[in-house]
């Protein structure tokens, strides 16, 4: 049994933060919330120890449709970053902003960029695509990522100076548009580039708080050097480009790793 304490540990942590901020707000939905959230992907590292192939992929649907269709859809919560601007500017620390500090901001100090692996509803889509590892070099346009970021603050900026009437209307209809937005760039970009993740890697806004975090991640994947044998298949297969053969946090695409254990799974001696 030893060998599932992870999968115990990650729901423990998500039960520690449903239990506090259920006790903190006095509000039952966040027990259920991140218990929700926690057991799925508790129940997903369980598969991937038992070495189910599907396991991150049964993880992403669970999170990300709940998030997508529930909270997005049924909720009427806007859990894009418009959704985190919009109430920070309200000073309301409800439903986005502690969606983005709990799983973007300070959850990649413990977990990198394993929402992206495993929660993010984008991602969820975009991985049924037929491009799961990159065919070309990763090109140099991540810059592009800033410009969306700074466009969806200046977006509900330009709302709260123009005292736009019912914005929780303008916000859920802002989900929904920026959600199609989304998944129609993020596909374009995945056949042109022959790359499931170029979206992530050179689009998405969120990538600006969760790199950051990331460098500092307690879970990181690391390489056992004398078990290594430089085959490079790992390379070829990460859909990160990331070089998880350096185990300094300064290895080429650190910040871009999603756990997603391509890697682990590939390499022919377990030095993963």
């Amino acid at each position: 049994m030893k060998k599932y304490w992870p999968s115990a540990v990650m729901l423990a942590i998500f039960e520690t933060v449903a239990v506090t901020l259920w006790l903190t707000k006095d509000n039952i939905f966040y027990l259920f919330n991140f218990s929700y959230i926690g057991l799925s992907i508790s129940f997903g590292v369980f598969l991937f120890i038992r070495k189910y192939k599907h396991a991150r992929r049964i993880v992403q649907l669970l999170v990300g449709l709940y998030m997508l269709v529930y909270l997005g859809l049924i909720c009427n919560e806007n859990m894009q970053i418009e959704g985190f601007w919009y109430y920070l500017f309200t000073g309301v620390f409800e439903a986005a902003t502690i969606h983005y500090a709990v799983a973007k901001i300070f959850g990649p100090l413990i977990f990198g960029r394993g929402w992206c692996g495993y929660a993010c509803w984008t991602a969820m889509v975009l991985d049924f695509l037929p491009y799961k590892a990159p065919e070309y070099p990763r090109k140099k346009i991540g810059w592009i990522r800033y410009i969306t970021f700074a466009a969806s603050l200046v977006f509900v900026a330009a709302l709260f100076l123009a005292k736009a009437g019912n914005m929780e209307r303008i916000m859920f209809w802002a989900f929904i548009i920026g959600n199609l937005v989304y998944y129609g760039v993020g596909i374009a970009l995945a056949f042109a580039f022959h790359d499931n993740r170029a979206f992530c890697k050179y689009i998405c806004p969120i990538t600006v708080f969760l790199k950051p975090m990331s460098y500092f991640s307690l879970l990181r994947i690391k390489c056992d050097k004398d078990k290594c044998i430089s085959c490079g298949k790992c390379k070829r297969v990460c859909p990160m480009n990331v070089d998880v053969t350096d185990n300094s946090r300064k290895r080429a695409n650190g910040t871009e790793c999603i756990l997603c254990m391509e890697c682990a799974r590939s390499c022919p001696k377990d030095a993963l």
